[in-house]
């Protein structure tokens, strides 16, 4: 029987023709019927649905009935036809009538009414309904109208029909490939359970698969643990599901370990399908212990690789500096008339450049008589790096009079001579490549900006950009960079800035020491609140804002007398991650005491010093004269053990300030023992400190009514030992 199909628009493709088991031949009449979704259907005219009628009428039996709903192409029509001779006196359904109509109901989706007429085919037990059952679930699989074939699936399980284990495997091999739920395929095999059927490898197989598409990766491993006990051993397929979906899931241990039982067990896939799906993986993991040994099985069981298991191949002996090797698989592939494409050359080129074997490389580009132009652009721009320009001429030369050149050709060697301050050389090539037809490009414009900035052109280079921006053209990010370094460089900052704006709104970033020397130009020119505007563009751009690029701003505020501001910036600082390192904080401190506020000059230097970072000693000197001639230098008392003992800013004159100043302000043991620190370091202290500090030394005798352990300590380690570096002989009396 052959069921013919017409065009039907539905979610899945149908075939043209649907052929049933030759079992099904002795099914009556060619059956050849043409169904149409019931969405689609157009109304039979009344007048061939009367000429149908009047045909049944004169001769109506089951055969000529299951003619007729053959070529019928409305179900509504069909559904009519059936009832009608239904209601004849005389005149019983067979098989062959049901089986017109149920397989019209399935392919327009009918699912509930489907169920209905096969339950009643059964319950009348027609002959041959047995069969026609089997013909059905076979159609729809094969039409994949699985949820109508799971509904007759149903229907052959109520009537204790046996279906053979390729017909199971048929149902759940489509399952799987139409992505049904699990509890779908789940149902086929428990039926299969239930029919006293035992599964095969196939069914197994199938079964696996399933749990791993449902992610039940532990199930589907137990179920291969269990194969033996289930009478089966794994085949190709079975290693194949598993260490594939192992691989994808990231646990390559297990698929290791699978692998080895493969191995182990001398199972050697005899087809193609195994290696083509198994190697790559392996090669992409760069396991290349593993490949070889899969690929001498595959060679041992006469399996010829395809292009891709080829590629993946040479791929991996490359990347391991295996190119000779990689080198006899392309002879192989060749011999066995199996085309190299482009990236299996590109890969060889690689490979042979890596290991400096440039001739080698060129050799077997002549050799396989490739007329790709990428392995020869690769080569090219090898010989370039190698530093052999006259060899890299030469190449280019026979690349062109072959015609194997393209954009990037002409582009490898302009961008090289204006890297290496060869304008002159580089524009040669540009006029032979526009001569050539070859219109510049990007590429083209960036290496020629390049090229200009390296000599200092920057007027050149900046009349090229604007050149290609006129065009809507964009030029790459290093010579985007070098521009912008130029400019600064040249003081052009305003044109810097302009072309920043520009690149920063089509989201090019600028590489973060150009940005920070752009702001840097900006703030020493006096344009820092430009510099602030600049920020939201560079987050937009993604170009990152240094903690440089924010000092340039924070010195530029404070250059311009703004030092209130200089809070709004940090914490924008803060916010976007910058550290603040010690430009930052010597700015704040600045900052803070030229606007008075010797509490936050105070807690910025604390804050520094935690932090393991110096003031240089300007700042010290700034703040220190600050806090001196406000005698309010108890503030960074804290700081101070800091400073002395760290840091080595703190100098001779400091020292004396700093004593002096803490005398002043009444800190004696704070000035004693900066004094002992002084010394020690071979400084002398100034006049006015050792006034002050002999002055200090003989009023705290007058007042001591009697010695005391501490008076005698400061008396040995101040004043005897400022007179004795002072050269006074008549050094204070300490004896008790």
């Amino acid at each position: 029987m052959v069921i013919k199909l017409s065009t039907l628009k539905l979610t899945k493709k149908i075939p043209n023709w649907v052929c049933s088991k030759p079992s099904l031949s002795s099914l009556s009449g060619a059956c050849r019927i043409q169904i149409i979704p019931e969405t689609n259907q157009p109304s039979t005219p009344s007048s061939d649905f009367d000429t149908k009628i009047q045909v049944l009428k004169n001769k109506l039996h089951p055969e000529t009935l299951a003619t007729v709903l053959d070529s019928t192409t409305d179900l509504d029509s069909s559904l009519k036809l059936f009832k009608w001779a239904s209601l004849q006196k005389k005149f019983h359904h067979s098989a062959d009538t049901y089986f017109q109509l149920i397989l019209k109901l399935g392919m327009a989706g009918k699912i509930d009414e489907i169920e209905g007429f096969c339950n009643e085919m059964v319950k009348e037990k027609f002959p041959n309904y047995e069969q026609v059952l089997v013909a059905l679930l076979d159609a729809f699989v094969r039409n994949s109208r699985l949820s109508e074939a799971l509904c007759v699936f149903s229907c052959i399980n109520l009537s204790s029909l046996k279906l053979s284990i390729s017909e199971f495997n048929q149902l759940l091999v489509a399952l799987i490939k139409e992505n049904k739920e699990f509890k779908d395929v789940l149902f086929v095999y428990k039926e299969i359970v239930k029919a006293g059927i035992g599964p095969n490898i196939d069914t197994l197989n199938y079964l696996i698969e399933a749990l791993f598409a449902a992610n039940r990766v532990d199930a589907a491993l137990e179920q291969y643990k269990r194969l033996h006990k289930k009478g089966c051993n794994p085949n190709g397929r079975t290693f194949q599901i598993i260490i594939g979906e192992l691989v994808a899931r990231g646990r390559v241990d297990e698929a290791l370990v699978i692998l080895d039982d493969m191995f182990s067990v001398r199972c050697e896939p005899d087809y193609s399908g195994f290696y083509a799906h198994i190697i790559p993986l392996f090669c992409e993991m760069n396991k290349l212990d593993v490949v070889m040994r899969l690929f001498s099985m595959m060679r041992e069981s006469k399996v010829l690789p395809d292009t891709p298991t080829y590629g993946a191949m040479i791929k991996c002996l490359c990347e391991n500096l295996l190119v000779v090797d990689a080198v006899k698989l392309v002879d192989e592939m060749v011999y066995s008339d199996v085309r190299p494409d482009d990236d299996v050359f590109m890969r060889i080129i690689d490979g042979l450049c890596e290991l400096n074997m440039l001739s080698e490389a060129k050799e077997f580009l002549n050799d396989k008589e490739v007329a790709s132009v990428l392995p020869y652009n690769a080569l090219l721009e090898a010989f370039l790096n190698d530093g052999t320009f006259s060899i890299a001429e030469d190449l280019f030369d026979e690349m062109f009079e072959r015609n194997i050149t393209d954009h990037r050709s002409w582009n490898i060697m302009i961008r090289y001579m204006c890297d290496n301050e060869k304008l002159k050389d580089a524009l040669k090539y540009l006029a032979r490549m526009t001569v050539s037809s070859v219109s510049p490009d990007s590429s083209t414009y960036s290496a020629l900006i390049i090229g200009n900035c390296k000599l200092g052109e920057c007027e050149d280079a900046l009349a090229l950009f604007h050149q290609f921006r006129a065009k809507a053209g964009l030029i790459d990010l290093v010579s985007y960079a070098q521009l912008i370094e130029c400019l600064c460089h040249k003081e052009k900052i305003q044109e810097a800035a302009e072309i920043f704006c520009f690149m920063s709104t089509k989201r090019y970033a600028l590489q973060s020491s150009s940005f920070d020397k752009l702001m840097k130009g900006l703030c020493t020119s006096g344009y820092a609140g430009q510099a602030i505007k600049l920020l939201p563009l560079a987050y937009y751009s993604g170009t990152l804002s240094s903690t440089a690029a924010y000092n340039s701003i924070l010195q530029g505020l404070f250059s311009l007398g703004r030092a209130s501001d200089l809070f709004v910036v940090l914490s924008r600082m803060i916010v976007n991650g910058c550290t603040l390192d010690g430009e930052t904080y010597c700015i704040l401190i600045r900052g803070m005491t030229s606007l008075g506020s010797v509490e936050k000059s105070a807690l910025f230097l604390d804050s520094m010093l935690r932090r393991g970072l110096s003031p240089d000693s300007e700042t010290l000197a700034e703040l220190l004269e600050y806090l001196v001639k406000n005698a309010q230098v108890h503030m960074i008392l804290s700081s101070i053990d800091k400073l002395v003992s760290e840091s080595e800013v703190v100098d001779s004159a400091m020292y004396n300030m700093l004593i002096n100043a803490l005398l002043k302000e009444g800190y004696k043991n704070k000035a004693s023992f900066l004094l002992e620190l002084m010394l020690d370091k071979g400084w002398v202290p100034d006049s006015s400190t050792h006034a002050l500090l002999v002055g200090s030394s003989v009023q705290d005798e007058i007042d001591a009514k009697k010695p005391s352990h501490d008076n005698l300590i400061t008396q040995d380690t101040v004043g005897y030992i400022l007179a004795e570096g002072l050269g006074n002989s008549d050094g204070p009396d300490c004896r008790p």
